[in-house]
């Protein structure tokens, strides 16, 4: 390709000095806005060819742009694209190759155009599609949610408050728990994107431009809605990528619990379920340890996508209208997040697809009559005994089992009878898990037939989303 010889920047006209290498090392950002590129050339061949339309341009000056931009994507796809941190930006090296390619001409490219306004709609264009590439993955997990909940729906576990076993439930219902925190992640995500739908090029470096461009036609062109309708909001405004983070923010926090749940249940303590060879490591000590690092990781790297959040929020709050430099920090603690966003969930997706659930360990500790205590109460409810005064009883019910070292179910129906006559009941019968979790058949609980038409609707939803991204996607 040949070395540059022209590593003068744009504005070098209006100085006397060059740069000095402290400040040019320091204010690069190709080395991580290089994946900007292909956004940067969309938006650079929409410009000239509205520049041609408007007779800003010859058509023969408008194809010549194309055709070498087009050129300059290839090179890019190929790995053969030279960028030279010297020119700061991917913005200025895409520029730079082209003048080596057409010359001249490559000077008329920018008529019209601020970079302010260019790296707004560059930055715009990689976020729908990296939102539509997050959904893809969160897609994965929530189908292997599914999948795992449509096949373990016999099996039983106990659930959780303040981590000490509560109630008996369905293993199904425990795995939908999490598909709908997911199912909501999805829903922000799309929300996100659905704002993403007005086009900055056009609106300069803050107030347009003298010239006769047709913002409309370059907005349509990159699939927005339509130009942005204020030209200082629109170079100014990065609530796209806040949003985004937001968004991520919130489903790392609900990837990260999920993620406990796996450290928790994988060990000896609980003994719920076995992570695969494949999605487990060791000790470089002990022989025996077989250590749920995936899962660890994600719920560390949940902190590092919040505080990416939290440090654009706090560059961003200070800044006047329009644009600042300090903006340039937009872009790493975005690409940061996405990167570990969608490495997270496709390391979840194959880690929950691939581990054994121990459903005897998850029985046993799940027979416990004392998670029943609550279904007492309740027993007596029925008979017209308000709450508080059975939720006493009950009380009373469990301290007497506790002080003669007596399971509830062993109790005696005499015994039971003896604190309240609601309470003549069969102990064998009463205290299982299955008579209590079919008990609970209200909307949205563990019941089976509620578990079955939950799966049904996931399934449909599951259904439509992959329509819908099928259909953002081409």
């Amino acid at each position: 390709m040949g070395s540059r010889k022209d590593t003068r920047a744009p504005w070098a006209g209006r100085f006397r000095k060059e740069t000095d290498p402290v400040l040019q090392r320091f204010s690069a950002s190709v080395h991580f806005d290089r994946r900007l590129a292909p956004h940067d050339l969309a938006g650079s061949i929409a410009h000239a060819q509205m520049l041609a339309q408007q007779g800003l341009l010859t058509s023969e000056e408008g194809e010549r742009l194309v055709a070498g931009l087009e050129q300059i994507g290839r090179e890019f796809a190929a790995g053969e694209l030279e960028l030279d941190p010297a020119l700061e930006d991917i913005h200025t090296n895409v520029e730079r190759r082209l003048g080596e390619i057409v010359g001249p001409l490559a000077g008329k490219l920018h008529t019209g155009r601020s970079r302010n306004d260019q790296v707004a709609t560059d930055l715009l264009l990689w976020i729908r599609a990296a939102i539509l590439e997050l959904r893809e993955g969160l897609l994965g997990l929530r189908e292997t949610l599914v999948e795992r909940a449509g096949r373990e729906i016999d099996v039983i576990l106990p659930g959780y408050t303040h981590l000490q076993r509560a109630q008996p439930m369905r293993l199904a219902h425990h795995w939908l728990a999490h598909y709908e925190a997911l199912s909501r992640d999805d829903g922000r995500l799309a929300d996100a994107r659905s704002r993403v739908r007005h086009s900055p090029l056009g609106a300069g470096a803050l107030a347009g431009t003298t010239l006769p461009l047709d913002r409309d036609q370059t907005a349509r062109a990159l699939g927005f809605e339509g130009p942005s309708p204020n030209s200082l909001d629109a170079v100014a405004a990065r609530d796209a990528p806040l949003e985004l983070l937001a968004a991520l923010s919130i489903l790392m926090v609900n990837l990260s619990r999920l993620s406990e749940e796996l450290v928790l249940w994988n060990s000896s303590e609980f003994g719920f379920v076995e992570l695969d060879d494949a999605f487990a490591t060791g000790s470089s000590l002990m022989p025996q340890k077989k250590n749920p690092d995936g899962p660890e990781l994600v719920r560390g790297k949940s902190g590092r996508v919040i505080g990416s959040l939290t440090g654009l929020l706090v560059t961003l709050k200070g800044l006047p209208l329009s644009y600042n430099r300090d903006m340039q920090e937009d872009k790493e603690p975005l690409f940061d997040a996405v990167d570990t966003a969608a490495g997270s969930l496709e390391l979840l997706a194959s880690t929950l697809a691939s581990l054994r659930v121990r459903d005897d360990a998850m029985a046993r500790a799940a027979a416990d009559p004392m998670l029943l205590a609550t279904d007492l109460a309740e027993r007596m409810v029925q008979a017209r005994v308000p709450f508080r005064e059975a939720h006493e009883i009950v009380g009373r019910i469990v301290a007497h089992a506790d002080e003669h070292k007596t399971p509830l179910d062993r109790l005696s129906r005499e015994v039971l009878g003896g604190f309240h006559p609601a309470l003549d009941l069969d102990p064998a019968e009463f205290f299982r898990a299955e008579r209590s979790i079919e008990a609970r058949s209200l909307v949205g609980g563990p019941a089976r037939a509620r578990v079955e038409a939950a799966l049904e609707q996931a399934r449909s939803d599951l259904v439509r989303t992959r329509a819908e991204l099928d259909r953002q996607g081409t």
